[in-house]
């Protein structure tokens, strides 16, 4: 790993879509000027036939935000960026096309592929090993692959023309303060990692509710679910950063080997009926606003039964892990947002007699964006000191000053792979939710509903 910039030139393929736009640009924005990209090249390319004009309003457009609040440094850099950049058109799939804008770029150049997961696998598959130059990082945003065989094909393509150390997986969930601030917890206090297993722990829950419905993403998310979209990668990667065992550092190679460690161990065991539960919204109202049926929303094909809330129960068959529950779940156009972790000691053996009202597992809470820290204990009521009571003690864990993928981005540039997902865990997370999803595509899992707004199915548990 390095702090310095090993890059030269940044290319965004799919420069014209939404996740340019709203996302990555702003995120380089804050990362140029905050001096963390001194001397980048920005270049943009995509299908669509945009004008030099309309590529640099775009970039405009997204480094609004962080001009307004930039140092004469940072506005100087981002108006500098802007005024060097430039747009290709270009077919990415068609032979010679990709190849031929990376011999005209500045070296060592970044590839974004901010493109659908086939049209980049496609992309990679147009190029040939001898026309991409030395040093040339490839970013792949997830999925990676739709299954565990197209996870181990996408790898292959991506290993015969880079080494792996030059391949970026990017998980923007997962920032590099999360992941930081989870290993501090865990790995930091003494009176912690002692109690941290099955003797002292009865459930483990990761939780990803969303207010938000589709709100115009059909195009991907129907293809997808919320069980390929957020459990099969984000979700599994806080499980096994919760999971793990104490690596030797917080170096990518010890951390990632920790990671690909626990999700070897783990498995969604069957029968699925009992081990899974999916549903998908049907109208309702999400603070006020109107929601129209999840098979009735603009660009959904309602046959293929996507469902827009899943729930998983995983096991980690090791020492430390078994017979404790890890729960996954992640949905949309819920009623409450929540990102959260939950874990939930197991209750006291024994309470002395003559003590009363609330007697209840510990709970340990961390809320990921804003990160958070609570953790619901139970101490001597005010009045009757025989009267116990839950309070809750909270504090705000230490956030980074860059925007999600602003890290993702930094972590491309220095060439430190922290955050990317190896190859071997993309394949392994494949391999965890691949039975899941042929029981669910043969129906053996019936697909429930829930009222957009509401908490889920009313049989599910709260």
């Amino acid at each position: 790993m390095t702090s310095q910039t090993t890059v030269k030139t940044l290319l965004i393929l799919g420069a014209s879509g939404d996740l340019t736009g709203r996302l990555l640009l702003p995120g380089l924005a804050r990362l140029v000027a905050r001096g963390h990209a001194d001397g980048l090249a920005l270049a943009g390319a995509g299908s669509d036939p945009w004008t030099p004009e309309q590529w640099l309003d775009r970039i405009e457009e997204s480094f609004a935000d962080e001009n307004s609040q930039a140092d004469a440094y940072g506005k100087r850099e981002l108006k500098r960026i802007r005024q060097e950049s430039t747009y290709h058109r270009l077919d990415v799939t068609a032979g010679g096309q990709l190849a031929g804008l990376l011999a005209r770029l500045e070296g060592p150049v970044a590839v974004y592929f901010a493109l659908p997961p086939r049209i980049s696998q496609l992309a990679c598959e147009a190029l040939a090993p001898e026309q991409v130059p030395a040093g040339t990082r490839l970013v792949m945003e997830k999925p990676f692959g739709s299954d565990e065989q197209s996870a181990r094909r996408l790898n292959q393509t991506l290993a015969a023309l880079v080494p792996e150390d030059h391949i970026h997986r990017v998980d923007h969930f997962l920032g590099k303060a999360t992941v930081l601030n989870i290993l501090g917890l865990r790995f930091a206090n003494n009176f912690l990692e002692p109690v941290w297993n099955r003797e002292h722990i009865e459930t483990v829950e990761i939780i990803f509710d969303e207010d938000l419905a589709l709100e115009g993403r059909a195009r991907y998310y129907d293809g997808a679910g919320a069980l390929r979209d957020m459990i099969q990668s984000h979700l599994l990667e806080i499980m096994a950063l919760l999971a793990i065992e104490p690596p030797a550092s917080v170096h990518e190679r010890d951390l990632r080997d920790a990671v690909a460690t626990v999700l070897r161990a783990s498995s969604i065991k069957a029968p699925y009926a009992r081990s899974t539960r999916r549903a998908r919204y049907a109208a309702g109202t999400i603070g006020g606003r109107k929601v129209p049926d999840y098979a009735k929303e603009a660009g959904v094909d309602a046959s293929r039964g996507t469902e827009t809330l899943a729930e998983v129960q995983v096991e980690i068959d090791n020492w430390r892990w078994k017979g404790v529950r890890f729960i996954l779940r992640s949905g949309k156009a819920l009623g409450n947002r929540r990102k959260e972790a939950v874990v939930t000691f197991r209750p006291a053996p024994h309470l002395p007699k003559g003590f009363t009202g609330v007697d209840a597992p510990n709970q340990l809470r961390i809320g990921f964006g804003p990160d958070t820290l609570a953790f619901d204990v139970d101490v001597n009521g005010p009045g009757d000191v025989l009267s116990l009571d839950r309070i809750t003690l909270q504090a705000e864990l230490s956030d980074s000053e860059l925007l999600p993928y602003g890290e993702v981005l930094q972590g491309v540039l220095t060439g430190d792979p922290l955050l990317s997902v190896r190859a071997d865990t993309a394949e392994e997370c494949w391999r965890i939710v691949d039975p899941v999803l042929k029981a669910w595509a043969r129906g053996s899992v019936p697909l429930q509903e829930y009222p957009a707004g509401s908490p889920g199915p009313g049989d599910w548990p709260a």
